[in-house]
């Protein structure tokens, strides 16, 4: 098994056979730049990272030789003559065919055919006749979702603009928010778009059901985010948070790591908890059975994966620097790496070849 930390000073390569107890860490790789999300693309064991740094920019970086050598993108950015530019890379993710998305701020998302070597911008979203509504959130105006689902749809979550589905393989874009509150805007909490979403998911083996955690709350749809149920207030301590993870085969499994608020970014009761539904988001218990007790932590929003395997991993990443690994769905935690730099993003995968 691999796990990809993400951090700001790098990216570092976590590796461990199939029990998911012995780990080992390689890193940094790609130094000096701060890597938002990364991924290996289970297609051709390419590594891609949205690497971003003061000096240089915005880019995505890539390896095909396991993280020996890498290189970037030549040609990434917005149209020369516009006000916007491309302020950071937030999130990569495999296509159909050999395809790939990327999502940045502000707001924008790119489309490459040819490996990431070169990106063209996604004009249905970023011309979206609602765009003069979005505003950015703490982390900017970011497109830090991007979801390709088994049924042909494709997702976007923009912070703060909400999610948005597209059925022609990205050339239109509908925004999905009904039901989803924007509790800060009380003149109009529920917009058709300036929601906070802070991370999307839409489940690999039900494809109409999605889920959400929000600034506002923790959010189920069951019709492909055309109507949103909201599922906190029954066993979670807030509805503030930002990862998300879901079971890859039980759609009503999912895993979130509450925070005390929006004012106060830290783990709720001064604990690091992960929180579990077993029932669709009808209740939620604590799985943190290994995890740090007290503890005044925060997660970011791609600090939550999970595996595929039987039983299931669960993988967390904190800003503090250390990585859990859960191998039996939440039961247990153990510590696989500590005294890494602020960690932004997990994702797992495991070589082909």
């Amino acid at each position: 098994m691999l796990v990809l930390a993400g951090t700001r000073k790098g990216l570092f390569l976590l590796t461990s056979d199939e029990g998911r107890r012995d780990w080992q860490v390689e890193g940094p790789l790609v130094p000096g730049w701060e890597i938002y999300h990364a991924i290996l693309d289970p297609r051709d064991d390419v590594l891609y990272a949205c690497s971003n740094t003061f000096a240089y920019g915005a880019n995505v970086h890539r390896s095909r030789d396991r993280g020996q050598t890498w290189e970037h993108a030549e040609q990434l950015g917005l149209p020369e003559n516009g006000e916007l530019k491309l302020e950071k890379t937030w999130h990569v993710e495999p296509g159909r065919d050999s395809d790939l998305w990327l999502g940045g701020a502000p707001g924008v998302l790119f489309r490459s055919g040819d490996g990431g070597v070169e990106w063209e911008l996604v004009t249905g979203l970023f011309d979206h006749s609602s765009r003069e509504r979005w505003q950015p959130g703490g982390g900017g105006m970011c497109c830090h979702s991007i979801q390709i689902s088994p049924d042909g749809a494709i997702y976007a979550g923009i912070s703060a603009a909400g999610a948005f589905r597209s059925e022609d393989d990205g050339e239109t874009w509908t925004p999905v928010n009904k039901g989803t509150a924007a509790d800060f805007a009380p003149d109009d909490p529920f917009p058709e778009v300036g929601q906070c979403v802070h991370k999307l998911l839409v489940h690999p083996e039900q494809p109409s059901r999605l889920w959400q955690q929000n600034h506002c709350g923790v959010y189920r749809s069951d019709d492909r985010g055309d109507n949103w149920e909201r599922l906190e207030a029954n066993g979670l301590p807030s509805g503030f948070g930002f990862p998300l993870a879901l079971h890859p085969r039980d759609p009503d499994v999912a895993y979130v790591v509450p925070e005390v608020g929006a004012e106060n970014r830290v783990t709720s009761d001064g604990r690091l908890g992960v929180y579990k539904t077993t029932d669709g988001g009808a209740s939620w218990g604590l799985a943190a059975n290994g995890l740090p007790d007290p503890a005044w932590l925060a997660v970011m929003r791609e600090g939550l994966a999970f595996d595929r395997l039987d039983p299931a991993g669960v993988y967390l990443g904190t800003q503090s620097g250390s990585v859990f690994v859960s191998p039996d769905e939440g039961g247990e935690w153990i510590t696989a790496a500590d005294n890494l730099p602020p960690i932004l993003s997990i994702e797992v995968g495991e070589w082909q070849s």
